[in-house]
């Protein structure tokens, strides 16, 4: 269950799915020569391996999704859409849960070598936690200080519950096509749980342990996991943690090999990238535009300029007053407002030695969890929301689930069961409850919080002003730390007290917010441990009783409420321009939102952009 962070916009997201609606591919149309569809997003592509905890961001998977083949997608209703010329996949026994994997014969990758099920297993080996003899540990810094541990040993940066629940060596067929997994337990989303991966075997194979062959270089990797040999699982760890980084285009084409219907063709850091269509792509929707660039600018109202002038063709930046301002008075432009799956909140980080862990406190545990209930109250919610979202957004409100929608049918028993209420829509009341926490606590003040969030995106700086005034009401005085790398610095939990930013889903089930809130799961930042929580994560990951679902999630939610781990505050508000030129684009409230359906895109070739 991986997250992926939403440059300026500042999300991250969640894998899972409940609707199967299986369909004929789409496209099919011949691509239209030297047409170029020009796209704007707030932040630069910087890996190729998005199952990292560091490289699972939104700008990476735009570009893997238009780079890579997958089994399954999810359509314009949240549906998913079987991609059956790829391949397929089965439910081969109940008991014990098996699922029967094929990559469909004649599927390559741009350098001419087989996709094939040896894909498959190293999407599911590498975040398999059992090869793991080692993990990193830090200085205060967030240095490594345990290098030479590290070499010596095995450490994939990656983890899935998922994966996980696949204890057993999966068997692959002997034309190499077919994979099998058996689950110990059964998971109610095996269906977005398992792919081909981003990178390929025979390429990971070839960078790792110089196997020049395809075919040999795939079974090296597997006969690595399946042997336990050490020395190539720790060198096949160290490519996959950090070996398909980067920040231009590589002389190296292993390290961003295309399994679908574009090819990566020009990088120039921090400035674009642009994706070229495969002559031989046959086994998925065919795009009719021949390239596609994504330009990068973090600025809303810098991206609307680009769109006004023709430097792009479509654009989903931030929303904001000034940014439908500008929209609406411009020619030849198009723009709506779209639902985000996307919720602002507020975290705090319990294991750092700062002023919500309770070692701070000679390891009273009450007395943190009082300060940590004291600060987020503080968060001037219904503040924000009136100043930055209604503006935008009038029908916008509150959000007090942390892993419900607001228009999620469960979405009302839920919050009226899960505690939300102590975090009430009165500000005053909350300041005022909080100094009374504070109080109980007998902590002096002010307490120094060390506070993250995206500098340079105008509406987190903004929320950023509301909540530090709030907070010195309070007792709390806030120590600036805006960072436009927030991204990677929310994996250094040594360097921050508390952060801002958004959770954005990339399923519709609900063990989306799982790796968010579990013991050493991938996206629990915080470092919150706690044993009823992974039960209930337990107990839900193998759940289908939707009544028994709504229960553990207020069991969830009001953990989380009383702990006080974090503070939801709004659902994001969207907006996506384009150009009139530009015909077939719309949006999904998943990731990756406005490239879902790529193949759809027109544009005439006298009003292509080409790249510089």
């Amino acid at each position: 269950m991986k997250i992926r962070r939403i440059g300026a916009a500042g999300a991250i997201v969640a894998t899972g799915a409940l609707v199967l609606s299986a369909c004929s591919t789409p496209g099919g149309s011949e691509i239209v020569e030297d047409t170029s569809v020009s796209v704007g997003w707030n932040q630069s592509f910087y890996s190729q391996n998005n199952l990292t905890d560091t490289g699972n961001a939104t700008a990476n998977a735009n570009i893997i999704y238009l780079t890579n083949a997958q089994f399954n997608y999810y359509d314009g209703e949240l549906n998913i859409a079987k991609n059956e010329d790829f391949g397929t996949y089965e439910v081969t026994s109940e008991d014990p849960f098996t699922v029967e994997y094929t990559v469909n014969e004649g599927v390559t990758w741009s350098d001419g070598a087989p996709v094939d099920a040896y894909d498959v297993f190293l999407y599911w080996a590498a975040q398999n936690d059992r090869w793991d003899n080692v993990e990193p540990e830090y200085d205060e810094e967030f240095n490594i200080i345990n290098q030479d541990e590290i070499d010596a040993g095995v450490y994939f940066s990656s983890s899935s519950p998922a994966a996980n629940l696949i204890s057993g060596m999966p068997e692959i067929s002997n034309d190499g096509r077919t994979v099998t997994f058996v689950y110990d337990e059964p998971r109610s989303d095996w269906e977005v749980s398992i792919q081909p991966s981003p990178v390929a075997a025979h390429a990971i194979a070839g960078i790792a342990l110089d196997v020049e062959d395809a075919e040999e270089a795939k079974q090296r990797v597997y006969d690595a996991f399946a042997n336990d040999v050490t020395e190539d699982l720790s060198a096949i760890a160290k490519t996959w943690n950090t070996g398909f980084d980067f920040t231009s285009l590589p002389d190296d084409e292993r390290m961003y090999l295309s399994s679908g219907a574009y090819v990566m063709t020009e990088f120039v850091e921090g400035q674009y990238l642009t994706v070229t269509a495969r002559d031989d792509y046959e086994w998925g929707p065919k795009p009719k535009v021949e390239a596609i660039t994504v330009r990068y600018n973090e600025d809303p109202l810098a991206s609307a300029t680009a769109l006004q002038n023709g430097e792009v063709d479509l654009i989903s930046p931030q929303a904001s007053v000034d940014l439908v301002a500008t929209l609406e008075g411009m020619d030849g432009v198009s723009y709506q407002g779209t639902a985000e799956g996307t919720y602002e909140h507020v975290d705090v980080v319990f294991n750092n030695g700062g002023p919500f862990d309770p070692a701070t406190y000679g390891g009273d545990e009450e007395t943190a969890r009082l300060v940590r209930q004291a600060f987020l109250l503080s968060v001037p919610r219904d503040e924000i929301l009136e100043k930055l979202i209604l503006p935008i957004d009038p029908e916008a409100v509150l959000r007090d689930s942390h892993n419900l929608v607001p228009s999620a049918p469960n979405y009302d028993e839920v919050v009226s069961n899960n505690g939300s209420e102590f975090y009430s829509h009165d500000d005053e009341a909350n300041r005022q409850k909080a100094i009374e926490l504070l109080a109980e606590a007998g902590v002096e003040t002010p307490i120094d919080v060390r506070f993250l969030y995206g500098e340079g995106n105008v509406r987190r700086e903004n929320q950023f002003e509301l909540i530090s005034n709030s907070a010195s009401q309070v007792g709390f005085n806030l120590v600036d730390e805006g960072d436009v790398a927030w991204g990677g610095r929310l994996a250094q939990p040594t360097t921050y007290d508390a952060s801002l930013f958004g959770w954005q889903s990339t399923s519709t089930f609900a063990l989306n917010g799982q790796a968010n809130f579990i013991t050493g799961g991938v996206n629990n930042f915080g470092g919150y441990s706690s044993e009823s929580m992974d039960a209930f994560w337990d107990e839900l990951s193998t759940n289908t009783d939707p009544e028994r679902e709504t229960e553990l999630l207020i069991d969830i939610e009001s953990e989380l409420n009383e702990a006080g781990f974090s503070v939801p505050i709004f659902q994001h508000p969207g907006v996506m321009a384009w150009r009139d030129v530009l015909e077939g684009t719309s949006t999904i409230a998943l990731s990756p939102t406005i490239f879902w359906n790529y193949w759809e895109w027109e544009i005439s070739a006298e009003d292509s952009i080409e790249t510089e």
